[in-house]
């Protein structure tokens, strides 16, 4: 092999970080030309001012560098022209029209909604934990911030404020927190500013772009953090994927558990399936070893037992108060990379791995195939 095709292939290999594939194989390098210990490197962005472009400039120069034999590495950047662009949007659908929602009922990513009838117990930091622990186990994992109103995941995941999706032409790669891709109308906003006056229509159509028009790629698990109760995004979330497994959060205090059991049943009137229930603020351990039940206890395995009158719904876990989970959502890095060590982090990464290795509830689905 030559050293040109040393440097591309190197080239080749590095990763795009907001689509996550090799810019070989997104048709980003162009002309690579070596001249003794010196080696020109042209590439091309999907976008003028590509917030990725740093980066990408600077990975691409290391990887060039690192081939035997090369000392000095220049690197030109362009930007794809518009057909280029085009093509690469046809190739990241993978044959998928424009604005279809790729996690229909054939779609091999498993959707878990993670509800709560009230708001208040904690949904929301359990979700973007849960995320996190998800990605952290190696698998690919997205996050859709549906609680319209009450959003809160960009902050708890870190993400900058302002902080927008990048657009290449109709799609939009959404921002990448602790290997969680993840999407928020918080996104969309000026810093302070809140969403009013929306109700059924509007609601539904942003949920469903949220669904349609944001490029997560190639997932294993797509979380959406539903909002508290059983309102219009309930609704339409029920009617876009009937097929979602549903996680139910609540704390031990009779009067979160008892809304928390109707948040599960109106889910399966939809067609969904309650898969388990997350009992959160659970009994805290102080230092002496005295145990502080702040919000009572049996709540989670209250709800547990009611919704498994049809079907057998177990309680996954008990995650403590814990003040480290609390200072991890305030200064957005969870408490499963901030302090793991933790009792609510210990217990939020044994979820993780209880729904890592669960069944996929495959039955009745159709599922491609290609024949060799």
């Amino acid at each position: 092999m030559s050293s040109a095709d040393s440097v591309r292939a190197a080239v080749a290999a590095v990763t795009d970080p907001e689509l996550r594939r090799p810019i070989g194989d997104l048709d980003m390098v162009r002309d690579i030309s070596v001249d003794g210990a010196h080696a020109h490197v042209a590439i091309v962005l999907t976008i003028v001012g590509c917030p990725a472009a740093a980066r990408i400039e600077t990975d691409v120069r290391a990887a060039a560098a690192s081939v035997p034999g090369i000392a000095e590495v220049d690197v030109e950047v362009g930007v794809m022209t518009p057909s280029e662009r085009k093509a690469l949007t046809e190739k990241l659908r993978d044959g998928r029209p424009p604005r279809q929602m790729p996690f229909g009922p054939d779609s091999l990513t498993r959707v878990i909604l993670v509800s709560s009838g009230k708001g208040g117990v904690g949904k929301s930091t359990v979700t973007a934990n849960l995320a996190v622990a998800l990605a952290a186990q190696g698998l690919s994992v997205g996050l859709v911030d549906a609680d319209v109103h009450g959003f809160s995941i960009p902050g708890l995941l870190g993400i900058p404020a302002g902080t927008q999706p990048t657009r290449i032409d109709d799609l939009m790669l959404p921002p990448v927190a602790h290997g969680v891709k993840t999407i928020s109308i918080g996104m969309f906003l000026r810093d302070g500013e809140a969403v009013v006056a929306w109700r059924g229509p509007m609601l539904h159509r942003t949920v469903q772009q949220f669904l349609t028009d944001v490029f997560f790629g190639d997932l294993d698990i797509l979380l959406i953090d539903m909002p508290p109760g059983t309102g219009d995004i309930a609704i339409s979330i029920g009617q876009l994927l009937p097929h979602a497994e549903v996680l139910v959060v609540t704390t031990p205090q009779a009067a979160a558990s008892d809304v928390a059991i109707r948040s599960g049943l109106v889910a399966r009137q939809t067609g969904q399936r309650v898969i388990g229930v997350v009992e959160n603020m659970g009994a805290l351990t102080l230092p002496d070893g005295t145990v502080v039940d702040l919000f009572g206890s049996g709540g989670g395995a209250a709800v547990a037992s009611a919704l498994s009158e049809t079907q057998s719904v177990p309680l996954l876990a008990s995650i403590p108060l814990s003040p480290a989970l609390r200072t991890g959502g305030d200064e957005g890095v969870p408490v499963v990379l901030s302090a793991p060590d933790d009792a609510a982090a210990v217990a939020i990464r044994e979820l993780a791995g209880s729904l890592a290795t669960q069944g996929r509830g495959l039955a009745g689905r159709s599922l491609p195939m290609t024949l060799g």
